[in-house]
């Protein structure tokens, strides 16, 4: 994404997870700080309170600060003790430009339980309560069929969804959207553009792309590219060809590439962006169903709302009055 990132290690993970002692800690953080004068920082697993009082106060001072700490790992399982808990609670969470918990870790830390979107929203305002200035919760399964975040802040309360639940799930995805919120505040974004543009990136970079090894790996980019392109242009290129052309190679071995990659055409790979970008849209915003079309690019709301009913049932105006709740 254009930018340096530096370590400071808290932990190491081998058979067991085995915790540095808070003195390396403060020495990792006083050297890179001394040395590089970060322009924005994340906090991610830190697993004892003196570590957590280390980190508090090793980045006093710094505006941007993402606070990311891991609390349950993806299979629930808890990482850090109700001590350190409570030490994130106190020392970690009052300085945090944004936190970033999953719904699991936010339920556990404010002992409540989640299970609408009013409940999400009520659990993000007691988190600003608390000093953060924007919260993050993600990996709601308030929807059945697909996964829900909610940004939350002075100015900006906005919902995110995704059909995508396994991309989401994959090993290592929330780790990157923060760090990659985090980069975005250093290149100068404020918390609503910093997490907007971090999930394009994780969107088609993560969590819709396909690894590659040896001799497939070539393939492998070209779809990565392919996503990347589509995330950056569907508003205004909805056809096969202009992606083929910027890739630089013909739509034959583009719809190729991505049959071998998910077994879908590049044409129905677009409509299902188009889809589903739509349909965040429908939900989370009173634009009508002309201005949703116009900001997806279409060229006539009858194409728009032809593609829409082939691919769901519904017209647009149906689909947000019966399936919108």
């Amino acid at each position: 994404m254009g930018c340096h990132a530096l370590t400071v290690a808290t932990c190491i993970v081998m058979r067991d997870v085995v915790n540095f002692p808070a003195h390396i800690i403060r020495q990792q953080i006083v050297d890179v700080v001394a040395k590089c004068h970060p322009r924005a920082v994340k906090v991610g697993l830190v697993r004892t309170p003196e570590a957590v009082g280390v980190v508090s106060n090793g980045i006093v001072g710094m505006r941007r600060i993402v606070v990311a700490p891991g609390i349950m790992a993806s299979n629930n399982v808890q990482l850090v003790d109700d001590d350190t808990i409570d030490a994130i609670r106190r020392c970690l969470i009052p300085v945090a430009s944004l936190l970033v918990l999953r719904q699991v870790e936010a339920e556990k830390i404010l002992g409540v339980n989640i299970a609408t979107d009013s409940d999400m929203v009520a659990a993000a305002q007691s988190f600003i309560d608390m000093g953060a200035e924007y919260v993050m919760i993600r990996g709601g399964r308030i929807t059945e069929g697909r996964v829900t975040a909610l940004l939350l802040g002075n100015d900006v309360k906005q919902f995110f969804s995704s059909y995508n639940i396994e991309g989401w799930k994959r090993h290592g995805v929330g780790g990157a959207l923060s760090t990659a919120v985090a980069t975005r505040l250093g290149m100068g974004d404020n918390v609503p553009d910093a997490v907007r543009n971090a999930h394009e990136f994780v969107h088609s970079r993560i969590v819709y792309s396909v690894s590659g090894s040896g001799k497939r790996m070539r393939p492998a980019d070209i779809y990565n590219a392919f996503m990347n392109l589509l995330s950056n242009n569907y508003q205004r290129a909805h056809d096969v060809a202009f992606y083929a052309d910027r890739l630089c190679i013909t739509t034959r071995y583009l719809s190729q590439i991505t049959n071998e990659s998910v077994s879908k055409s590049p044409k129905q790979i677009i409509a299902e962006y188009l889809l589903n970008e739509s349909r965040q849209v429908l939900e989370n915003s009173r634009l009508s169903v002309k201005e949703v079309s116009d900001n997806l690019g279409f060229r006539a709301v009858s194409v728009f709302c032809k593609l829409f009913k082939q691919q769901t049932g519904f017209t647009p105006s149906e689909y947000r009055r019966h399936i919108v709740r």
